[in-house]
This record gives C-alpha cells, sequence and structure tokens, in this order.
C-alpha cells in the first residue's frame, strides 16, 4: 500500500518580512470531510504497514493487562469524619469512588465511572470536591476529551444529582463554609481559564456571579481552598509570575482581598496555618526560599525568611501539620522529604528538630500523598523507582517509623531482584552532566549489542522521575534497556536546569538528549543501529527537533502527540495554551525570538534528506497540541524525505491529548508503540 499523499495548497504565512509557504495549513479545519478523509487514510496505512504486528500488540495488551490486578483498591484516607477510597472490580474501565463514616462497617458508593460512561467513546471525571458538611459531592464529567468538564453536583443524602450542570469548566471546585456556593473557573475560546465563578445551589449557572476576571491573555485563573479550610483562594499564574485574592470561606459573598500583587519574575505560592500564611517563593531565591508573614499582613515587605534559599537545593513544596513542617527538596535530581518540627519562634528555624527520611535505592521519586488532616503525627508518602513497585507509606515523624500501607501488585513472575537500576550521568558538548535514570532486565548485555530506550520531556520545568512501569517490563524482558535522560529543560537538578533549557536557550534541551544518545553508545549500551526515542507533547517536540538535528542517530522515534508547528502555533493566540506560554518558548512577535524558534521547529525544519523509522500519534480533540500540526508534519515529511524507512501516523479519531480514558483501552496504545519499536528490533 502506498503512502497517503496530501494536496498541496500553498499557503503564505508573513512575518517581520520574512514568508513561510505552508503547503499543508489546511488541515487545521477539523470539520472539513476531505481533513477527516486524509487522516482515515493516514490510518489505514498505518494498519496495512503493521499488519503482521496484531498479533504482537495483542500479545503485549494481554501480557500487560495480566500484570495488572483487576480488582484493586487505594489506600483509604480519613477526611471530616470520613475515610475515602477508590476502588476498581474486575472487568472495570474505570473507577468507583467510595466513602464510610469512621464509626460505621458499611461504605457508599458515590460514584460508579464505569456506569457514568458508558454512552461516551471518551469519559473521564475529575475534580471531586465534598461539602463541609459532607452531604454534597461536587465533580467534573469531561466526554469529548478536550479538557472542557461539565459541573454536576450529587447529593449523597438522596443519591440524586441536583438540576445544576455548570458547563464549560475546569473541572475543579470550592464550597463556602455554608456548602451554599460553588465556586469554579471557566473557559474562553482558547480554552484559557479566565474567570473564577461563584454559583448558588438551585440557582441557573447562567446567572452566576463573576467574582474575578484575569484580563492579562497571559495568565490563567484558579480557585482553591486552603488545608486550613479558612480561606478561598482565587490564583492567578502564568509561567513567572504569580497573584492571589483571598476569601474567607464564611463571608462567600464578601469582598476580595489582594495577597501580594503581580510582578514580573516573582513567583509565590501559599499555605494557611493558625494565624500566619506559609509563602514559597523566588524572591530573592532562584532555587525558592520558605518565608511567612502575618495573616493581615501578607505584602512582600511583611515576609520573613524561615527556610532560606540554597544554591545546592530546589525547595519545591511544603506540607503543613499543626506539630510539623514537610519539606519536598530536590538536590542532585533527587527529591528528599525533609520533616521539621514546628515548635519554638514561627519565623525562625531555631529551636525546630530536622531530619531526612532514608531511602536506599540509587535513583527513586518520593512525594508527599493525601494528607487533609492538621493535627496528626502521621505523614503519609509516596515511593517508587524503575525497580521498585509504586507503594505507600504512613511515616511517624516523632519515632520516625515508616509502614508500608501498599505496594501496587504486579502480577505474573515478576520479581523486583531480576532487574538492576543505575544513575549514571553523561556529559554534553558544553560540559554539563546530565543525569540519567537505566533500569534493565539481569543478564541483559552491555557489549553494545541490546536495543535501548531513551526517554526524556525536557520542558516548562516539569521533572522527570525515575518511576516504576508495569507496562515498561515488556520491554525490559525482551531484552531492552530503558533510559530516562534528566535534560534541561526540567528542574531536576534546581531552576538553573529549568531557566538554561527555555527561550533562547531551549536548544540545550535538544543537545543533551543527542549527547546522552551518543554517551549511551561510547559506554556500550547500545549502538546507533539498537538506539530508539520516544517522547510526548513537548517530548514530542523533542523527536522531532533531534530527528533534523541528527537523523543518523536513531534506528526510530515514536513522537506522541506532538508539538511540532511551533512558530505558527506560537504566532496564533485564538490556539490553546499560545499566550500562556510566551515565557516558556518566546513570543515570535518579537523578531528574535521568531528567529530562533524557526531555527529549530520541527515542521519548518524538515528538509530533503534521509531520517529514521517514525511512528506519530495524536487525537482528533487534543486540547493542547492540535491533531494537525502532526498530521502536518507527516505530510511534508513525506514529501521531502529521500529514505525509505517507515513514516507512519495514527490518528485517534475519539480521544485527545491524554489518549484513551479507559485503564484497559489506554494499554492498548502503549503496545501500539511498543509493537513497533519491538518489531523494528527485530525483539518481537
Amino acid at each position: 500500500m502506498t503512502p497517503p499523499l496530501a494536496k498541496k495548497v500553498p499557503h503564505t504565512l508573513t512575518a517581520h518580512g520574512h514568508d513561510r509557504i505552508d503547503n499543508y495549513y489546511w488541515m487545521n479545519q477539523r470539520e472539513d470531510p476531505e481533513v477527516i478523509s486524509h487522516l482515515e487514510a493516514e490510518n489505514a496505512y498505518f494498519e496495512a504497514q503493521t499488519q503482521e504486528q496484531s498479533e504482537l500488540r495483542e500479545t503485549l495488551f494481554q501480557e500487560i493487562k495480566g500484570r495488572i490486578k483487576e480488582d484493586d483498591s487505594s489506600v483509604p484516607y480519613i477526611k471530616n469524619g470520613y475515610e475515602y477510597q477508590t476502588k476498581y472490580e474486575t472487568g472495570d474501565q474505570y473507577p468507583r469512588y467510595l466513602r464510610r463514616k469512621v464509626e460505621e462497617e458499611e461504605a457508599q458508593l458515590m460514584l460508579n465511572v464505569n456506569e457514568m460512561a458508558e454512552p461516551y467513546d471518551f469519559y473521564k471525571v475529575g475534580g471531586l470536591n465534598m461539602s463541609d458538611d459532607n452531604r454534597y459531592l461536587a465533580y467534573g464529567e469531561d466526554t469529548v476529551s478536550r479538557r472542557i468538564f461539565t459541573i454536576h453536583v450529587k447529593d449523597l443524602l438522596t443519591g440524586q444529582n441536583l438540576p445544576d450542570q455548570i458547563p464549560n469548566t475546569t473541572g475543579g471546585s470550592v464550597w463556602s463554609a455554608c456548602g451554599q456556593y460553588l465556586f469554579y473557573s471557566v473557559k474562553d475560546e482558547a480554552l484559557r481559564p479566565y474567570k473564577v465563578m461563584r454559583h448558588k445551589l438551585g440557582t441557573a449557572p447562567q446567572d452566576d456571579a463573576v467574582v474575578y476576571e484575569e484580563s492579562d491573555e497571559t495568565f490563567r485563573a484558579f480557585v482553591y481552598r486552603s488545608k486550613s479550610k479558612k480561606y478561598i483562594i482565587i490564583g492567578s499564574a502564568q509561567t513567572v509570575s504569580n497573584e492571589y485574592h483571598l476569601l474567607p470561606a464564611d463571608e462567600p459573598l464578601g469582598e476580595l482581598r489582594l495577597f501580594q500583587a503581580r510582578e514580573r519574575d516573582l513567583e509565590y505560592s501559599i499555605a494557611h496555618l493558625d494565624d500566619q500564611f506559609y509563602v514559597l517563593t523566588n524572591w530573592k531565591a532562584r532555587n525558592f526560599q520558605l518565608m511567612t508573614t502575618p495573616e493581615n499582613a501578607t505584602a512582600k515587605e511583611n515576609w520573613t525568611t524561615l527556610i532560606p534559599h540554597r544554591e545546592d537545593t530546589l525547595l519545591e513544596d511544603v506540607d503543613l501539620f499543626k506539630n510539623f513542617l514537610v519539606l519536598s527538596e530536590r538536590t542532585n535530581g533527587l527529591t528528599r522529604l525533609r520533616v521539621l518540627t514546628n515548635s519554638g519562634s514561627k519565623s525562625k528555624t531555631e529551636n525546630r528538630e530536622s531530619h531526612y527520611l532514608e531511602f536506599e535505592d540509587e535513583a527513586y521519586m518520593a512525594y508527599t500523598s493525601v494528607n487533609p488532616e492538621f493535627d496528626t503525627e502521621t505523614l503519609r508518602f509516596g515511593y517508587q523507582s524503575m525497580t521498585t513497585p509504586a507503594s505507600t507509606f504512613d511515616y511517624n515523624m516523632v519515632t520516625r517509623e515508616k509502614t508500608l500501607l501498599k505496594q501496587q501488585p504486579v502480577l505474573g513472575d515478576f520479581d523486583a531482584a531480576n532487574y538492576v537500576s543505575e544513575r549514571r550521568f553523561s556529559e554534553s558538548r558544553d560540559g554539563t552532566k546530565v543525569p540519567l535514570s537505566i533500569v534493565y532486565r539481569k543478564g541483559t548485555p552491555k557489549d553494545g549489542s541490546a536495543p535501548l530506550l531513551l526517554y526524556a520531556y525536557g520542558s516548562y520545568g516539569y521533572s522527570m522521575d525515575p518511576y516504576f512501569s508495569v507496562a515498561r517490563l515488556a520491554l525490559l524482558d525482551r531484552g531492552f534497556i530503558f533510559v530516562i535522560a534528566h535534560i534541561r529543560g526540567g528542574e531536576e537538578m534546581g531552576r538553573h536546569w529549568y531557566d538554561n533549557g527555555k527561550l533562547l536557550k531551549k536548544k540545550n534541551t535538544f543537545w543533551d538528549f543527542i549527547d546522552a544518545g551518543e554517551w549511551l553508545i561510547q559506554n556500550n549500551y547500545t549502538t546507533k543501529s539498537g538506539l530508539y526515542g520516544m517522547g510526548g507533547s513537548a517530548g514530542g517536540l523533542l523527536m522531532g527537533a533531534v530527528a533534523n538535528m541528527r537523523p543518523d542517530l536513531w534506528a526510530g522515534l515514536v513522537a506522541q502527540v506532538p508539538f511540532v508547528d511551533v512558530v505558527t502555533t506560537m504566532l496564533d493566540d485564538s490556539i490553546p495554551l499560545t499566550t500562556g506560554e510566551y515565557d516558556e518558548w518566546g513570543n515570535p512577535n518579537d523578531k528574535e525570538y521568531y528567529d530562533y524558534i524557526l531555527s529549530y521547529s520541527p515542521y519548518d525544519q524538515v528538509e530533503a534528506k534521509d531520517y529514521p523509522n517514525m511512528l506519530v500519534t495524536t487525537g482528533l480533540h487534543d486540547s493542547q497540541v492540535q491533531y494537525w500540526e502532526p498530521a502536518k508534519w507527516v505530510a511534508k515529511l513525506r514529501e521531502l524525505k529521500t529514505d525509505d524507512h517507515q513514516l507512519l501516523l495514527h490518528t485517534d479519531m475519539k480521544v485527545g491529548h491524554g489518549g484513551a480514558s479507559g485503564r484497559f483501552d489506554s494499554i492498548k496504545d502503549i503496545a501500539r508503540d511498543y509493537g513497533w519499536i519491538l518489531t523494528l528490533a527485530g525483539r518481537g
């Protein structure tokens, strides 16, 4: 079967006196039958080219599914007199949400998402939020996969949903203390949350009051409730600055109070305890510091340092308890959990005992979990590594005793002792040492003969930790080595790691990945003929960039929902995410940024040369990276590439950015991608 060749309709895009001819611009018409026909033709070509992989895909699907305990449940947590738990029964694609009174045995089924999802191809529930009197459950429902939620309210006393249905929201919401008002944020046409509204139960949503409106299109608005329950906090945020307003939760009709006015490059977040706020901020602290301020004097001139800035440690988060503070700190690429007593002077670290939780793995991820109660000595935290399944612990902050509550079950013959995890550092061309998290099955040769999958993200300051994956075992058991490259653009090594991988330094992200691949070859983990790359979304941009910059280095690349048409997208402020991301990629309305982005934008840099084998995936309803970006990219590659390597595009016509919504349906996507890689590597 010959690959589909898209028609060419020249469209001139002009900026700064420079013309770009986009022959496939026409693909951005989602409802155009010709667009749909082209995507379906690409899907048919994908199926024809991978027909011999169908049995392998089914084998992988059954193998991965077979490792998952179908009748499973989360570790319950207690909040406001009730114990909450999420459960799956055998065959369930979606969760069941339950609660029970602490003093009673029988649990109440709040939501059975399996029944709710039956009429839809895609279904997602999010933002579950209980009123203070434990009667009303608010939740968001997305049936299209565009991340546009309708908020519903269920009366758990009667078991019936109220008539109230609030459309076009983020899905999250906040109750007033009285339980009669619901605060939520709505989206504009570019899917930017820009208004916070107040809804009174029993009234029409179109009559809801605007509490706050964000007029700056580079900011997004959101709302949450402080852990102390005293305040409804309305936030506005962009990449490099924040602003918050306070509203007492028992005064839902009251006036907002500004916490600290926004300033360019001032980032801060707030948490409330007793009569003061804790402020996590980059003010005079690139790696952030923790400060405190009186409850009624919140402007930054009143902030006092509690945990000072450290050059070698990024302060990522703080959890507040009545007698303890728990800090999430990142040092040398790994997160450490630090417990401090909350005694002595509230604005000083003196007289506060401090200790770190101890972990054994060379590379791991640790994180605080659900901790809704203030007055407790117990910290709930999560832990996993590339050989240790996700584990939930309770930690006594006084006795320092750890109690394992649950480890993710892995069915079959899984034994963590059969796998090896390493932490190494590759060296980029500018001398920067980049952490690599490596995992493989014992006995896998390290003489260059093993195939290797290199994975990375590298944007938005998002740190890609060394996580455990049940699905990944299917690769490891077939002789693959799997590596996460913690490249710049993330925040693994501190704030400078992010700053040196964005804007006019974005190419460091791509070179780090390429040089990590070279290092792995030089150190006999694999060879060029066995090196594969994978990344999604902004990691898909990474795949597109390295395909252009070093096409000879890869045996194959998988670009999942890739952001590849960077210049055109960042010049179009009607597209979701664009305006809020000028501080990530740069604003191409400025010629300096236009020229720089153009120099790496994967779509713009496609040229007549050999490319590696490539699998590109997308979803028709993607709200984050529009489907036409990968579709156009593949069309242009088909037109210009000079090799006979595989180039495949698969579009899921029913879903968006996150793929399938059911827990088993999502495995089919993994089996598709792994099946393609394993076939190329001769390990199918």
